[in-house]
């Protein structure tokens, strides 16, 4: 048997797919602003109230399960961050993608009767 999706499903899924043809390179992980102490033990980072280091501009991803940290300059993130903001995009568009494919399988199946 052969699943036919809905017609609006067929829709979704060419919109999406149009979507996705449309993005550029994507950066996956996450950018933080930390502050933070360094390691010598006279700092006013160590000071009543401390004055943190930074802040830095942190990218993390996960590479083969560990997690990797690059610093990045303010110049450099201005630069990226469109790659950053299609990697969030591309999630949730394959995220977007398999919630209608999993309404098409449950309409296909009878499942949802």
């Amino acid at each position: 048997m052969d699943p036919q999706p809905s017609r609006q499903q067929r829709r979704a899924q060419q919109r999406i797919a149009h979507a996705l043809g449309e993005i550029g390179f994507a950066l996956p992980g996450s950018v933080t602003e930390r502050m933070m102490r360094c390691g010598k033990r006279i700092c006013r980072c160590k000071a009543d109230p401390p004055q943190l280091h930074g802040p830095y501009l942190q990218w993390t991803r996960t590479v083969q399960g560990k997690t990797v940290t690059k610093l990045l300059t303010a110049e450099q993130l201005e630069r990226y961050q469109p790659w950053f903001d299609n990697a969030r995009q591309l999630r949730a568009l394959a995220t977007e993608l398999e919630t209608v494919s999993i309404a098409a399988v449950f309409n296909a199946e009878s499942w949802g009767r």
